[in-house]
Order: structure tokens, then sequence, then C-alpha cells
């Protein structure tokens, strides 16, 4: 992977919003402790480890594409469906992600339902997806989804 993650986002809150497990008082997580363990070692030219379920797998896309990670975004869609070239917009602000729905249809396949706010030539928009994905190989990877309205 060519992209790069400053050194300093890796101690700033993770974008996908996860917070710590501690109930009386969560925190959001750091990148480094959520999402960035995916593309840490990718930067370091070593082997991505799994995400361990669909959830994880799709809040990590969408940290990358907040973070312009065009490599990992494409490292992680199923070949299947994979674009040959994939443009992302650094005009493009993401905003935040809610998570409405992970259903595991079975042992190899699960979908994501999500809503990303993102800030677009200064207008705010939102997108709506059910996601779905497959487990190949021991890992998670994107196939496709469809648009909610």
């Amino acid at each position: 992977m060519t992209d790069r993650i400053p050194t300093a986002a890796w101690g700033a809150a993770c974008p996908c919003g996860r917070h710590s497990a501690n109930t009386k008082k969560p925190k959001p997580l750091a990148l480094k402790d959520c999402c960035g363990r995916f593309f840490l070692p990718a930067q370091e030219n070593q082997t991505m480890p799994a995400a361990p379920d669909a959830e994880h797998l799709m809040r990590s896309r969408y940290t990358a594409y907040s973070l312009l990670l065009r490599d990992y975004v494409l490292a992680t869609w199923h070949a299947s469906t994979r674009p040959s070239t994939l443009e992302l917009d650094a005009n493009t602000r993401w905003l935040g992600l809610e998570v409405r729905d992970h259903t595991v249809v079975d042992d190899t396949h699960s979908e994501v339902e999500f809503v990303a706010r993102y800030r677009e030539q200064g207008r705010g928009q939102r997108m709506q997806e059910r996601s779905r994905f497959v487990k190949e190989e021991g890992r998670w990877w994107y196939v496709d989804g469809d648009f909610q309205t």
C-alpha cells in the first residue's frame, strides 16, 4: 500500500466513531486502537490483519474513505465487484458514521446498514446503504450495497 496516514492522526479519535466499552464514561477510541490496527501493518509493508466481522470491515472502510486510503478501500473490495480504479475526493469531508444494523446471514455472509454523513462543496449530505459482505479464506470482503432513500 502506498497511502500514508499522518503520524498525528494515530492518536486522534477514530473517524468511525467507535467508543470504549466503559459503560460509565465511554470515550472515543483512538485511530491506533480502532481501525488503525488494520492499516498500520500495511503501512509498514506487512500483511494486513483480517477484520473479525463485517461491521469492523465496514467501519475500517469508512475510516479509509475519510483518510483518503484508496489502496485499503480497494484491497478490501471483493475481486468480483472491485473497480479497476477509484478516485477519492480530498474536498469531501466525512462527518460521522452511524451503524444501524449488522445482520449475520450465515457463517460467510453478512449485511451492514449504515448512514454516513459528509460535506461536499459546502453542502451537508448523507448516504444510507445496506452493504453485503462475504467471508472467504478467513477474510471479510465488501461485495456491494444498495443505497437506501
